[in-house]
């Protein structure tokens, strides 16, 4: 009985097994990979600032000397050209400047400044260190004066296109002994300024 038992165990397990070999083998199915693109990172466009440009400018002066405790607004207009070497910019600018600085014996009424600017190119921004030489015309007195000075300063323009530049510049003017008037005179402006390149 048990010669018997032992052979019809084992047909009976071909028997239940034998349908999961009736295909043959194949390999499981495997899902595909998901690939994450990589994230995608703005890269600040560079700006060229080589060329000509002109705008106007809006800012507000402090005074100093015979415009002591003097501060009004200052408006006016400029126009240069840069020269972009690839990380420095160098450029001439010339600007009018109108003054509503006055007290109650001084009045500055305009300065003219014609100035180097040297910057570093950032991109899209440029950051720029500004000297040259400054004349202005003031009445001091009831007298009306004009001379010829210094100014210094820094600045920096943004460009927010390749033909229109947004940006700020603040500078010193200082007068020695203006026009023999016996009085120095200073200021010093802050303007906001656009600008258009071509």
């Amino acid at each position: 009985m048990k010669r018997i038992a032992t052979p019809v165990l084992a047909l009976a397990a071909f028997a239940v097994t034998a349908p999961a070999f009736a295909g043959g083998y194949s390999e499981p199915a495997v899902e595909p990979a998901v690939v994450n693109p990589a994230p995608i990172v703005p890269v600040a466009a560079g700006a060229d600032w080589t060329g000509g440009y002109a705008g106007a400018t809006l800012g507000y002066g402090w005074g100093d000397g015979a415009l002591d405790n003097a501060d009004d607004m200052t408006y006016g207009l400029f126009g240069g050209y840069n020269y972009d070497f690839g990380n420095f910019v160098l450029g001439g600018e010339l600007e009018y400047l109108g003054s509503e600085l006055e007290t109650g014996t001084a009045k500055l009424d305009d300065l003219t400044r014609l100035k180097l600017r040297a910057g570093y190119d950032m991109g899209p921004a440029l950051v720029y260190g500004v000297v040259g030489a400054a004349y202005a015309n003031a009445d001091i007195g009831g007298v009306s004066y004009d001379d010829t000075g210094y100014t210094y300063g820094i600045g920096v323009d943004y460009a927010l296109s390749d033909s229109i530049n947004v940006g700020a510049e603040l500078l010193q003017n200082e007068f020695d002994e203006f026009d023999n008037s016996g009085s120095d005179l200073s200021a010093t402006t802050l303007g906001a300024r656009v600008s258009f390149k071509f």
